[in-house]
């Protein structure tokens, strides 16, 4: 019936009012080669009505998928009622942002009951999410007595990972998790309830009595299998009523329950992992489905190239995988900005959960795409870009001491406008039309425009006198990929990047050392060698323990050594850019060596205790 609908005019869409319909005439056959076609849409940092959620019910079905995965609890708010627990949502779906404004929004049983209604009559199952043991702050802010502390808490008006969570030692704890369970399943008779279990930071465990007295009653080796026991005795529970659990991948650790359903948001080897100990599991890796991320670093191409059985799989164990999701989460995004972070992406997720794989073809789908623009239109999809509305690149030309900025439009009908005094461009700012020559310091932001506005986001390049650009750079440790910054060239070409690490000028090390080598081709007096480093710790981006710089005449005997120790305390939660400058006295040098010590793992004290730490460098100035 949805492909019959596809195939009425947009006119008749958008008018609904005409009589007589001509559509083609043609066979229908056709089948999913996915049973789990989903929409994850967090409704929990972002609130959105009850009306735009049916509208998106709507539309999900319009598109064959099939599942709307509704996030409904999170550190930022709890957005459901519980009758038995009231101040769940009296205190737990009211937040205080920074400014002091005052942000709130929950769905009543009946608001529920409704929506679920809605769906099923539209064969769209609705899975909650209900978080646990993490992600837990807005429920403990109500009920303080189910944490390891016992508070006081108030929901998080920032986004992140928190160190507080459900307390996995307390009895009391189940009993408060199962009354609430006990009530979602009344509202939500589909099969699946997802629980979260990602991203629970177990440093409190460790500190708290009672976790550690239920790990030697339960004669639990670590933390990992208290979280395991944790989610073991919620599967239980659920299970007794007939429902299957979800989890995030985080879930593996430390063993599953049977029957529990692995959700890999990580990449692809919790799904691998979860197939191959025989548990079914929904491919939805965040390269590939967040669409929080911006077509700039996640276009359309790269979306429909997404294939949910992982490659790696073996062939007798890719039928555990039931399909994937799209995931859109709203710290950053509200109502009215859903639109356009899912479409167009969202076209080619529906064709990857239905289609055979040997069938695509990306040039051919894309000829669809252009023309569903009309559909969308007129179904009040204020859809957004497909990719990056341009791209550059930048040379070095060491003779005139310049940078060559070259943009490339990766759009049609766009043009390209630009500043050189920091402010962001209009509709009357410079027209490119030609390369940029850059040789003085100064701020560059680039935009491009369809007719009147900005489409996409402005590009902002600070441009700084660098003796070392367009010298030559060696690494020893390979940087992540996905924080690449342009390659190991970036760190002398002299632009600084922004607190923005995702601007795509920060290099990223990931639990490892830096050390680089810069030849600048001769011997040159410096004055000073000064690594630029970010600091985001509640991004788990930490600032070197110390750097160490020294010079050498031949690459082999390195000397003039300085140490710079870290002089900002690494809890602060402050964002920040920091230079460690070594001076120097006009010594006479051609090559220059940079070590950044990590400190490898976070602290302690820190919400992801034991994970990697990352360390973030740009530029390495050199005078």
């Amino acid at each position: 019936m949805q492909t019959i609908f596809q195939l009425f005019p947009s006119s008749v869409k958008a008018a609904k009012n005409e009589k007589n319909i001509g559509i083609p005439c043609c066979e229908i056959s056709d089948e999913p080669s996915f049973s789990w076609r989903g929409l994850n849409l967090d409704c929990c940092r972002h609130f959105m009505s009850k009306d735009f959620v049916k509208r998106y019910i709507d539309i999900l079905a319009y598109y064959k998928f099939n599942v709307l995965h509704w996030h409904l609890t999170d550190d930022q708010a709890w957005r459901i009622e519980i009758k038995k627990y009231p101040k769940l949502t009296q205190v737990g779906a009211w937040r205080v942002e920074s400014d002091g404004s005052v942000y709130s929004g929950f769905y009543s049983q009946e608001d529920v009951k409704e929506i679920v209604s809605y769906a099923r009559i539209r064969f769209i199952t609705i899975v909650p999410e209900i978080e646990m043991p993490g992600h837990s702050l807005a429920s403990l802010s109500a009920y303080p007595e189910n944490s390891c502390s016992g508070g006081p808490f108030k929901p998080a008006n920032s986004f992140g990972v928190f160190k507080d969570i459900y307390c996995a030692g307390r009895d009391s704890t189940y009993i408060f998790i199962h009354n609430v369970l006990d009530e979602i399943t009344q509202l939500f008779p589909g099969k699946f309830i997802h629980i979260g279990g990602d991203e629970a930071p177990k440093n409190l465990w460790k500190e708290c009595p009672i976790c550690q007295a239920k790990m030697k009653t339960e004669g639990l080796k670590d933390e990992n299998e208290l979280q395991s026991y944790f989610i073991k005795n919620i599967s239980a529970y659920l299970t007794d009523k007939g429902k299957s659990v979800i989890g995030w991948d985080e879930i593996l650790q430390g063993g599953l329950a049977p029957g529990t359903i692995v959700q890999s948001w990580q990449g692809f080897q919790g799904a691998v992992d979860a197939a191959n100990l025989g548990h079914y599991t929904i491919c939805s890796p965040e390269s590939f489905t967040y669409f929080n991320t911006s077509p700039e670093n996640l276009d359309l191409r790269k979306v429909y190239s997404f294939n949910p059985v992982p490659d790696t799989l073996p062939e007798n164990k890719k039928n555990y995988v039931l399909g994937g999701e799209v995931n859109l989460w709203t710290e950053y995004i509200k109502q009215e900005n859903v639109d356009e972070n899912l479409f167009p992406r969202m076209l080619a997720l529906a064709e990857v959960f239905w289609s055979n794989p040997q069938n695509k073809n990306f040039d051919e789908f894309y000829s669809r795409v252009k023309k569903s623009y009309a559909d969308l239109r007129s179904m009040g999809i204020k859809y957004g870009r497909e990719a990056k509305s341009f791209t550059y690149n930048i040379t070095i030309d060491k003779i005139k001491k310049e940078s060559v900025v070259n943009v490339v439009k990766l759009q049609d009908n766009i043009e390209i406008r630009y500043t050189v005094d920091g402010t962001i461009p209009d509709s009357n700012s410079h027209l490119y039309l030609d390369t940029l020559k850059i040789s003085k310091p100064l701020v560059l932001k680039i935009a491009a425009f369809n007719a009147y506005y900005i489409t996409g986001v402005a590009l902002t390049l600070k441009f700084v006198n660098n003796m070392a650009s367009g010298s030559k750079i060696t690494i020893s440790n390979q940087y992540a990929e996905r924080y690449n910054g342009g390659g190991k060239e970036a760190l002398i070409d002299g632009i600084k990047g922004t607190t923005n690490f995702h601007d795509g000028l920060w290099q990223g090390y990931e639990g490892v050392d830096f050390e680089g080598t810069i030849d600048l081709g001769e011997l040159k007096e410096i004055h000073s060698v000064a690594p630029t480093f970010l600091f985001n710790q509640d991004s788990w981006i930490f600032l070197p323990e110390k750097v160490e710089i020294s010079l050498s005449e031949d690459n082999i005997a390195f000397n003039n050594i300085r140490t710079i120790n870290n002089d900002i305390p690494q809890k602060s939660t402050e964002v920040l850019i920091k230079e460690f400058a070594a001076l120097y006295n006009k010594e006479k040098a051609r090559y220059i060596k940079v070590k950044a010590l990590s400190i490898k793992e976070c602290p302690d004290w820190h919400s992801g205790s034991g994970g990697k730490a990352w360390l973030f460098i740009d530029e390495i100035l050199v005078k």
